[in-house]
């Protein structure tokens, strides 16, 4: 068997080839995931985008209903002190006839309220009491019909049984 021997030369060339062959085949695989990893980093940089538009419109609400409490509560001290302002005005000119200050009615007894011992109310009831267990009651198909005692006999027919015509009633 013959060894094979190959020149310094060769080695050279081939190592050449395989290095170009490497960077072309590095370059296309290179190409081809550059452009996954910059669709990556453009949805990720999207989605940063969204997640702070998302943040600054929370702050938004939050800040906007914060503003419509106060506002509530400014308007219900405002409303607060023009109505104990008429009142007290209709107090002194009616000579305290007039109608009554949010002061005055806060411990005061009311007169139009019901007393708790009269206010005991019952629903109605969806049936009809009975007075025993074996009455009938209001619902039953039978109650407050009175029921003739059942006789053999049928005035006028002279017979115990009433004559019944024979064939098909019309």
């Amino acid at each position: 068997m013959e060894s094979a021997v190959y020149s310094s030369g060769i080695v050279v060339v081939i190592a050449v080839v395989a290095v170009i062959v490497g960077l072309v085949v590095g370059l296309l695989m290179g190409r081809r995931t550059a452009d996954g990893a910059k669709k990556h980093r453009d949805i990720a940089l999207k989605l940063d985008q969204v997640m702070q538009d998302k943040k600054a419109y929370e702050a938004e609400v939050v800040e906007h209903f914060t503003e419509t409490a106060k506002l509530l509560n400014n308007l219900t001290e405002s409303y607060r002190e023009v109505h104990n302002q008429l009142a007290q005005g209709a107090d002194k000119l009616c000579h305290g006839a007039g109608p009554v200050t949010l002061e005055r009615l806060e411990n005061k007894y009311d007169p139009a309220e019901i007393p708790a011992h009269l206010a005991h109310i019952e629903p109605p009831l969806d049936y009809a009491p009975k007075h025993s267990p074996d009455e009938k009651g209001m619902l039953n198909e039978e109650f407050g019909l009175e029921r003739k005692p059942k006789s053999d006999t049928v005035p006028g027919s002279g017979s115990g049984s009433a004559a019944q015509p024979k064939g098909k009633l019309h």
